[in-house]
């Protein structure tokens, strides 16, 4: 299927498409004289210094800022080739026909898929690259080949968000396979090491890919046109990870959901051959939970740093700052894939040595000894690395001792984060959690309303303390800040100490991600893990004729189903608990770093920080109003991406319900099976549309409405978005390991209790897979795409064209209200009775 033959793109729509095209192109031409005369300063206008110019700065004793970050360009293809060979050692893994037959198909459905949702993003490119076009070719007035380049990292963008995501689900549906066949030997690390190495994999390739694209720009773009290629290649990103998280979450939980649901009507098991709904349920697993991860993975990655050189290039005067700065800030990102590495094997040497031979342990335990020892590895590295480069640090003369220390603590702060905050989150989402087992206790007498209600208790519960972590971890970040860092950052003291702050946050964000790999790793695991039961199940393995002959013959081991089954289960429960870990670090950083791309449009709108700093404030009606509209757009993006998948789900169950078959079946039909697919397919693509088109028009909208407007938007859009989100996904990550406790430990499937937690379950679905993970790439593709629409504004105002501005964001907002309205009343259930 492909989106020019759905039901859901009309003629009259592609028609107003091609209007909507010329229409956003003559915006940005009608905005060129006045942002000529205004002669402002932006993002897309920086000119990077040079940074192999030795007579501004040299490093480890007179190598110049470009030849060092040339070597990066080498660590990076260490880090692809190393997640290449793990890839292949994945591939030779033991593994029987009829589970590898199983995995493939799981692949081919994804790959359909993918190639679907390939051609959309290409659509919604279009539409994006007309803006940018106009914006570039007419407002900045950059020769064809200039925009072109631009255009191609837009692409570019795009595609590494794609090639990751692909990647992603081919090793994790190799590593399916040869996890649950791992499983039969009844010993359970290979169990864990499998799906770890898979994750690890999707971690180093990821971040080597992403830090390769921006090396290259930094290093071979001319540094005139370096910034836009940033900001091209950025939204690109944002764009796809945008598309992938949304069209995925929905994919998944839609399958998910339709699945589950049987389990309650027929009382048959989670992943019976007989029932349409697995197929598309394990590629949902994928398409949700690997496909949207890792884009949105890249996308953060990416888009922090673009903010972090942008801040440094708006705030820093002087060049030799600059180049320092920029040097620092690649290098310590390059030693982070040096650290994930050295982590990562030291890891599995100890989790070999202590849990290599024994029947049973803690799934859970390894891979929080991995995020542990990597954040300390990356703690150790980041002093060692910052006070080579800034150990000697002077300015005008005067020499900065205590620098390389200061931004290496504000950094572990970030570092820290990625350690304390998956704790946190186990609090309330383990199976080992006293939130998880209260889920469990209260299902026991009040079924499946006190089961929910205890839910979203956790999930409050967690986004408080998380909140309060970020918000110490902040704090600690500012007040770090303004010792040497505000003294070298602007010779302006009271700008400084403000620009100071806003960096700090900056870098916390990036501190962050500094264990980029190992994050995305443990993320990763979830979907092998889950997909690894029903890989189990649909091989029918158990019912093969002459099976314990021929495995002992072919692979040289006795086989044990019973014990298999349990560590599956139960490794599916790590599995859930590590997937909850990594998304409020993704979206911590989505708000963190947030706060320094909205600085960079404060710079454009108050000229520098010299003029319009009391419209930056409550008693100015639009920025207050502006708040108000950012937090009434998280909840409308809850709703309506929660409405996609209730209204995909009952399709799906209704044509389960109706052609599930128990006698004499032993497996669903293919047919059936691709219906389930495309059930899944159609709804998530349909409200991945309406969803888009109504935050792209609603961007342009708030940023013509006015400039302030828009600042108070992008606050609230990121503030309200993460406790929106955490409560969301914290809150999921409870009923779902409340409904696995209930599985394994009280083998208690097909009660009442278990009824009541499958419930719980697939309210949770579209909470922790669905509406909070997006939430981090739509805030970062609001900020980024309304930086450009911003700028359109402000010279069109500046022109005099005021009532234009006004029509026009009246004429946004409406279309934005159209989309709106078809998320959800478009979206509806409809009884096929009532269907005309």
């Amino acid at each position: 299927m492909t989106f020019a033959n759905s039901t859901y793109l009309p003629a009259w729509l592609s028609a107003a498409r091609c209007l909507l095209m010329t229409l956003l192109f003559a915006i940005a031409s009608g905005s060129l004289p006045a942002l000529a005369a205004t002669g402002h300063v932006s993002e897309a206008n920086l000119v990077l210094p040079d940074l192999g110019d030795v007579s501004l700065v040299t490093f480890l004793g007179g190598t110049s800022g470009w030849t060092l970050l040339s070597y990066g360009l080498f660590v990076c293809f260490g880090g692809l080739v190393f997640g290449a060979i793990i890839y292949r050692q994945i591939y030779r893994l033991p593994v029987h026909r009829s589970m590898a037959e199983v995995s493939e198909l799981i692949y081919e459905t994804c790959k359909t898929y993918m190639i679907t949702q390939g051609k959309f993003l290409l659509i919604l490119q279009a539409l994006t690259g007309v803006l940018m076009v106009g914006y570039f070719y007419v407002v900045q007035q950059l020769p064809i080949p200039h925009v072109a380049l631009i255009l191609a990292f837009s692409l570019v963008g795009i595609a590494g968000s794609f090639a990751v995501a692909w990647f992603g689900i081919r090793i994790n549906t190799l590593a399916n396979s040869r996890t649950a066949f791992a499983s039969l030997t009844a010993k359970p690390y290979a169990v864990y090491a499998i799906p770890i190495k898979s994750g690890i994999s999707i971690g180093m390739l990821l971040i080597s890919t992403e830090l390769l694209i921006m090396l290259c720009i930094l290093l071979f773009v001319p540094p005139g046109l370096a910034g836009k290629c940033f900001i091209g290649f950025a939204i690109g990103e944002s764009l796809g990870a945008a598309a992938l998280r949304i069209a995925g979450g929905i994919f998944t939980k839609i399958a998910d959901i339709g699945s589950d649901l049987m389990k309650i009507e027929f009382g048959i098991q989670e992943d019976d051959a007989r029932n349409p709904g697995v197929i598309a349920d394990c590629a949902g697993d994928n398409a949700g939970d690997s496909v949207g991860p890792t884009a949105d993975g890249f996308e953060t990655y990416g888009v922090t740093g673009v903010a972090l050189i942008s801040f440094i290039m708006l705030a820093v005067p002087e060049p030799s700052v600059q180049v320092q700065l920029l040097v620092w800030l690649f290098v310590m990102r390059v030693m982070m894939i040096v650290a994930s590495g050295i982590s990562y094997l030291g890891n599995q040497v100890l989790a070999r040595r202590l849990y290599g031979e024994k029947v049973r342990f803690n799934f859970e335990s390894p891979l929080t000894s991995l995020v542990w020892i990597t954040s300390v590895v990356s703690l150790i590295i980041t002093f060692i690395v910052s006070y080579l480069l800034m150990g000697n640090f002077a300015l005008a003369g005067k020499a900065y001792s205590n620098l390389w220390w200061q931004l290496s603590l504000i950094i572990t702060l970030g570092t820290l984060a990625g350690a304390i905050i998956p704790e946190v989150v186990k609090v309330f989402t383990s199976t080992n959690s006293k939130h998880v087992r209260e889920v469990v206790t209260a299902s026991k007498a009040g079924g499946a309303s006190l089961n929910i209600l205890s839910g979203l208790v956790a999930g409050y519960f967690s986004a408080f303390w998380i909140g309060i972590i970020i918000v110490g971890l902040m704090t600690g970040a500012y007040l770090m800040s303004q010792f040497d860092l505000t003294a070298v950052i602007n010779p302006d003291y009271t700008k400084a100490a403000m620009m100071a702050a806003v960096f700090s946050f900056g870098l916390v964000a990036f501190g962050f991600l500094g264990m980029g790999p190992v994050t995305i790793a443990v993320d990763s695991y979830g979907p092998v893990t889950d997909n690894a039961q029903s890989v189990y199940e649909l091989s029918m393995i158990e019912q093969l004729p002459g099976i314990e002959a021929e495995v002992k013959r072919d692979f040289g081991f006795d086989l044990n189903f019973k014990t298999a089954k349990f560590l599956l289960e139960e490794n599916d429960g790590a599995g859930n608990t590590f997937k909850a870990t990594a998304k409020p670090v993704l979206i911590g950083t989505a708000v963190v770093g947030a706060t320094t791309m909205v600085f960079s449009i404060v710079m454009l709108l108050t000229s520098g920080l010299t003029e319009n700093l009391d419209k930056l404030s409550l008693l100015h009606p639009p920025f207050l109003l502006g708040l108000v509209a950012g937090g009434a757009t998280i909840f409308w993006f809850s709703g309506a991406s929660t409405q996609a998948v209730s209204t995909g789900a009952y399709r799906a169950v209704e044509f389960i319900s109706t052609h599930i078959r128990l006698d004499q079946v032993v497996k669903a039909s293919q047919k059936d099976s691709k219906k389930v697919v495309e059930i899944c397919t159609i709804y998530a693509q349909k409200g991945m549309f309406n969803i888009f088109m109504a935050v792209f028009f609603g961007t342009l909208a708030c940023a013509f409405i006015e400039p302030f407007f828009f600042i108070g938007y992008l606050i609230s859009l990121a503030i309200i978005g993460l406790y929106q989100a955490v409560f969301m996904a914290n809150a999921g990550g409870a009923w779902d390991n409340a409904k696995k406790i209930v599985e394994t430990e009280m083998h208690a499937k097909g009660t009442d209790l278990h009824n009541a937690s499958v419930v719980g379950d697939t309210v949770g679905d579209p909470f922790k897979d669905t509406a909070s993970v997006a939430m981090n790439p739509i805030i970062k593709f609001t900020t980024l795409f309304g930086l450009l629409a911003v700028e359109m504004a402000v010279g069109l105002q500046a022109q005099g064209h005021q009532a234009t501005v006004l029509a026009l964001s009246a004429l946004f907002l409406a279309v934005n209200l159209v989309f709106v309205f078809r998320s959800f009343y478009s979206m509806r259930i409809v009884v096929k009775e009532e269907v005309r």
